[in-house]
């Protein structure tokens, strides 16, 4: 078996991951594989708690400052929004700038935008800050991950990839516990974000690793992505549809469910926990079967979520609302990845970057709609109504899938890559950080740079 696929097989296995410090299947003591990147880990890590944080925290401190749920959902959606920009504009800042620069330039434009969410309870303004905060998280995000790209090399990319899923669901899980530090209607919690995204910096502008080359970017072409695997852009456009929403107004939703800040931080959790034990199984299931299936699968579990939470929203039991949340994290939170991995079966003669990024658009336009779209209903039928939004998409999602399942024929095993997960959080990572770009002569790691100073 080729080092690239060992690699990719050892990621997907729950073993490996939960047993981190043990060897590779290569040997190599995961210490010597994390140090050289350590500062870059740290600093994702530190991201992730204030973005995790503030990210839930928003929509709580809207609900306390009267914004209507149509209000919530459009600031929700315009982070997505800023995203997409950023996804867009990062390499070409980065190539300016170089990577130390333009991450510093990020995190200051990161920091400041909480505290003046604190200063000011005007929906305009709050539009704009998130829109400025999506488009500085997609390139911290894309500076790390393409920094970690470069320290990595076939043999160790795999334990990498691990490490930095660890990181990013520990961090979420952490961020929202932060929410029961102090009073969401006060300044303290804005000021943690800010503090949090100003002290990432460190770690970057102290590390000792060169600086990678300038991010690469590649031709998108959307009709081509469609005629390569429909069933995979599709999911990616229907995936961000459903789960913006939930990451935009499911908090607004648990506060009307009854739960305290605290039992709203719980809820989060047990949505982020679900989709971080459910990944590996459900990516090993799908290896050894027609992906398509289980996209049915998880999207029919993924309705069966949310009508879970809209069912609980109105009986006020506390643990009733904390399953569903936990319930649509299994299915919901994890579909994603196995529609990448269905789209990269099919691609897997093309361009990585390519295919990957084009999946990134699609996510983030149904990323932008969702929240609003999403929204429209809530003021006559009440906050559960998002959920049954969202799972109407899922269930025609499941019915297209079938379709095509009964109307072409599915790949062999040959055919198929193995399973890679992605972050719950920023959708995918940067295509080259996943390990299944080993296999594409075009993404391997470039050579570095000389080391810059500032």
């Amino acid at each position: 078996m080729e080092p690239s696929r060992r690699h990719c097989i050892a990621i997907s296995n729950p073993q490996t991951w939960l047993y981190g410090s043990l060897l590779t299947t290569t040997g190599v003591p995961l210490p010597r594989t994390i140090a050289p990147v350590f500062s870059l880990l740290l600093a994702t890590g530190i991201l992730l708690i204030g973005n995790g944080m503030l990210g839930t925290l928003i929509p709580i401190r809207a609900g306390i400052e009267g914004f209507l749920p149509s209000t919530v959902g459009m600031i929700g959606s315009v982070y997505f929004a800023g995203f997409l920009v950023g996804c867009i504009a990062t390499p070409h800042l980065v190539r300016r700038a170089g990577h130390i620069r333009a991450f510093a330039t990020f995190c200051g434009v990161a920091a400041a935008a909480p505290l003046i969410h604190a200063l000011s309870a005007d929906p305009f303004v709050w539009s704009l800050m998130r829109v400025l905060t999506g488009f500085c998280f997609a390139g911290l995000y894309m500076v790390i991950e393409s920094w970690l790209n470069e320290q990595s090399t076939n043999e160790t990319r795999g334990r990498l990839f691990s490490a930095y899923l660890i990181v990013n669901f520990s961090a979420l899980t952490v961020g929202q516990f932060l929410l029961n530090t102090a009073d969401p209607a006060g300044f303290v919690l804005f000021a943690v974000a800010s503090i949090l995204t100003s002290v990432a910096l460190v770690p970057v502008a102290m590390t000792t690793s060169v600086q990678p080359m300038p991010i690469q970017s590649a031709r998108i072409d959307i009709k081509a992505l469609y005629a390569l695997s429909p069933v995979g852009l599709v999911g990616a456009f229907v995936v961000g549809l459903a789960n913006a929403p939930f990451w935009t107004l499911a908090p607004l939703y648990a506060a009307e469910s009854g739960l305290d800040t605290g039992g709203i931080a719980l809820f989060m959790s047990a949505a982020i926990v679900g989709a971080a034990l459910a990944q590996w199984p459900i990516g090993r299931l799908s290896d050894r079967m027609d992906r398509r299936r289980v996209i049915v699968a998880l999207s029919l579990g993924a309705a069966l979520g949310e009508i879970a939470l809209a069912l609980a929203g109105g009986t006020g039991i506390r643990e009733a609302v904390l399953f569903a949340g936990f319930l649509f994290g299994v299915s919901g939170l994890t579909l994603y990845s196995v529609v990448v991995a269905h789209m990269n079966d099919h691609a897997q003669n093309e361009n990585f970057v390519a295919v990957s990024g084009g999946l990134l658009i699609v996510f983030s336009v149904g990323s932008i709609i969702g929240p609003t779209a999403a929204s429209v209903g809530v003021g006559t039928f009440g906050l559960p109504s998002i959920f049954v939004f969202t799972a109407v998409f899922h269930l025609a999602f499941a019915g297209y899938t079938a379709w095509r399942i009964a109307t072409t024929p599915a790949l062999t095993e040959e055919q198929r890559a193995d399973f890679v997960a992605v972050p719950v959080a920023q959708a995918q990572p940067l295509p080259e950080l996943d390990p299944r770009a080993a296999d594409d002569p075009d993404n391997g790691p470039a050579p570095a740079e000389p080391e810059r100073t500032l």
